[in-house]
């Protein structure tokens, strides 16, 4: 095993001692997991996300089918104004946030030791 060592110099630039470094400077460069660890710490300060499941769904409107003269998405009873539709005034969104969805991300305790330990 290789020991690391560092020079230690005076006031003037000249050499007066050497002293041996921590093992943890051996630890190779891995972009890959202090990346990882980052991202995964900055998941931390994400807020949950997501929207009523029945938003935009409670009306009655059908779609009229074909026949009519107007595009075929849901209207509301007795009137021609349309409802429901991602596309309408007041519909559901297409593909809303989920409150399902997991975005606080978790990194196993040596994998983050190691990600420490490769950014120094």
């Amino acid at each position: 095993m290789v020991k690391l060592y560092a020079k230690v110099f005076d006031l003037d630039g000249k050499q007066v001692d050497r002293i041996r470094l921590p093992d943890i400077f051996r630890t190779p460069f891995r972009p890959d997991v202090i990346k990882r660890a980052v991202v995964a710490i900055q998941s931390h300060s994400l807020q949950p996300k997501g929207r009523d499941p029945m938003a935009g769904k409670r009306t009655t409107a059908e779609s009229w089918g074909v026949g009519y003269g107007l595009s075929r998405v849901p209207r509301l009873r007795d009137s021609s104004r349309a409802a429901f539709a991602p596309g309408t005034v007041g519909g559901r969104l297409a593909h809303p946030p989920v409150v399902e969805k997991k975005i606080y991300k978790k990194i196993p305790k040596k994998e983050k030791r190691l990600a420490l330990f490769s950014a120094i």
